[in-house]
């Protein structure tokens, strides 16, 4: 399996998205870049496609395959393409707030401390569907670090389309995520027009 080890301030201020995104909460402390030049519009559709690859962890072959599912769906294409990747596992654990970031969500999923409807599941892709019950497996909530994780989370605000019960440490999916429930700025119109080339 492929990973991105690239320092994640570094690409948040190459892709200009805010490390906040990223469930990290520090700035990086170099300057802006100064006299840039205008983009070209590929240049843009590109930016945003690693954006939203970055966000979610998804390498390339992954992400075309979503935007294939994607374009088979019935709705708009750049809606569909981001309510998959919504759906996946590794970050309805992170919006959850069984997990401080992403990367952390795909790790304890990889490594069977998640449960879905009482099964243990360590497919960070698998997708989730209205009715799944997401939980720490019990063996996990032992764990002092997954103590400190929901002990830091708790006052976290989860996703209209999420129900957390905090004292069964498990969340329920109630629907199938929204264009208005992903918090940050990404532009699929843009994706959507790089892949339709």
């Amino acid at each position: 399996m492929a990973r991105n080890m690239q320092p994640v301030l570094k690409r948040c201020k190459t892709l200009g998205i805010s490390p906040a995104v990223m469930g990290i909460n520090k700035n990086s402390i170099r300057n802006p870049k100064q006299g840039r030049r205008k983009q070209s519009e590929y240049a843009t559709q590109l930016n945003e496609k690693q954006k939203a690859k970055f966000i979610y962890g998804v390498q390339e072959r992954q992400f075309r395959h979503y935007y294939k599912m994607a374009t088979n769906t019935t709705g708009v294409t750049g809606e569909n393409l981001l309510r998959l990747l919504e759906r996946r596992l590794d970050n309805v654990v992170y919006r959850l707030g069984f997990a401080n970031t992403r990367r952390e969500a795909r790790q304890m999923v990889t490594h069977g401390h998640i449960t879905v409807n009482g099964k243990r599941l360590d497919i960070c892709s698998a997708l989730v569907k209205v009715g799944d019950v997401v939980s720490i497996a019990e063996k996990s909530r032992s764990s002092q670090h997954v103590k400190d994780i929901l002990e830091k989370n708790a006052a976290t605000a989860v996703p209209k389309w999420l129900q957390i019960n905090h004292d069964k440490v498990e969340g329920t999916v109630l629907a199938m995520p929204e264009r208005s429930d992903i918090d940050f700025d990404i532009n699929e119109t843009l994706i959507v027009e790089l892949y339709s080339k």
